[in-house]
């Protein structure tokens, strides 16, 4: 008699299932730069994650180390390149300690509105780039994009260059506002308005979008802390910790504004934290607006034409768009930094990925990795 083999019964090992490699990147729209991640998945679920970063290494602290503190400031805006301006105040702020150099009040408060432009800037391009992710189909991609235009048109009106402009430097900034800033700014501000709305209704107003999010990647406040998280992420947790407040620089303590949390930590939370701290962006940028002065010194008068900074070390961190963008100088003499480190934000929180991946599926693993925001110039430095 003959047995056909869809006669047979089944064997256990025919049940057995073998973990299957996915390559994703490093040439891929989802990674948002040269970054690869490789999951180990058992049918749809993920079981391990492997980052590999280091294709956009460019040596950012030795080049800095072997130029003048003034020339180094062109690499320093290509770092977080999608909020130079955040870059520039950081470095800046760190070499003025070094050498103990004043800014003028008029200066600090542009600095202050080129920071928070700069951080709208950023999370536009987070909201248009995640809601893709997600499955909008580009819609918040146009969104955010005609935003992000606009701030670009006013830097460049500003300072000459749209993406890394080194208009801040130390001791001040480069050269004065334009005459017509503040009502080219107040108008730039109600587009920006709209632009958030607009976001929030396409997203936030979307069921596909918030059930995509709610309950994914879940993380408590003592896990971020523990695997070195800040920012929006550190945020999205529950915890009110953002170092404007916390530890104040600039005029950051004569401003009014609040400090978005989330309650559960997940993709959703780290979603409208980032919303929400838009909106009070918004609110900081009106008030130096209102609050600075009409006019005066824009860099400080003692600079001197070479800067030499004896002994002297210092770690100065400032809110970044991804958390807290930190760095470490030392001066031992001479024109240039003897050693200037940065403690990068996405290279910190992107150690949290394989925890926050492992045990999702692998439709949802993009999704986690987006809601990171990471930026691979300043992870790669």
């Amino acid at each position: 008699m003959t047995v056909w083999p869809d006669q047979l019964a089944p064997t256990e090992a025919e049940f057995d299932t073998v973990d299957m490699t996915i390559n994703i990147g490093p040439q891929h729209p989802a990674t948002h730069g040269v970054f690869r991640m490789v999951l180990t998945v058992d049918g749809e679920l993920v079981v391990d994650c492997e980052p590999y970063i280091g294709y956009l290494h460019r040596g950012l602290e030795k080049l800095t180390e072997t130029a003048d503190y003034r020339q180094a400031m062109g690499w320093w805006d290509r770092t977080d390149y999608l909020a130079g301006m955040c870059c520039e105040f950081a470095y800046c702020d760190t070499v003025e300690r070094l050498a103990g150099f004043e800014v003028p009040d008029r200066a600090q408060y542009i600095r202050v509105i080129m920071a928070e432009l700069s951080r709208i800037n950023s999370h536009f391009m987070f909201l248009g780039a995640f809601g893709a992710d997600v499955g909008s189909f580009g819609t918040s991609f146009i969104y955010g994009w005609r935003e992000r235009e606009r701030i670009y048109d006013l830097f460049e009106e500003v300072a000459g260059d749209r993406m890394f402009p080194t208009y801040i430097k130390v001791g001040g900034v480069t050269m004065d506002l334009p005459e017509n800033f503040e009502s080219r700014c107040r108008w730039l501000i109600a587009s920006i308005k709209q632009g958030i709305e607009d976001l929030d209704g396409l997203l936030t107003g979307n069921e596909i979008f918030v059930e995509r999010c709610r309950g994914l990647s879940p993380m408590s406040t003592e896990e971020a802390i523990g695997l070195g998280i800040t920012g929006p992420v550190l945020r999205a947790t529950g915890i009110p910790w953002d170092l404007r407040k916390a530890e104040p620089y600039g005029i950051y303590s004569q401003l009014n504004f609040d400090i978005p949390t989330g309650r559960n930590g997940d993709v959703f939370d780290r979603y409208f934290v980032r919303l929400s701290e838009m909106y009070q962006s918004v609110r900081i940028i009106e008030q130096c607006l209102a609050e600075m002065p009409k006019s005066g010194l824009v860099l400080n008068p003692d600079l001197p034409k070479t800067l030499r900074i004896t002994d002297a070390e210092v770690y100065v961190r400032h809110e970044g768009t991804k958390g807290e963008y930190g760095v470490f100088g030392m001066a031992k003499g001479g024109t240039n930094a003897y050693r200037m480190k940065l403690r990068s934000p996405s290279f910190c929180n992107l150690s949290a990925l394989r925890r926050m991946v492992v045990g999702s599926y692998v439709a949802d693993a993009v999704i986690i990795l987006g809601s990171l925001d990471i930026v691979l110039g300043e992870v790669d430095k």
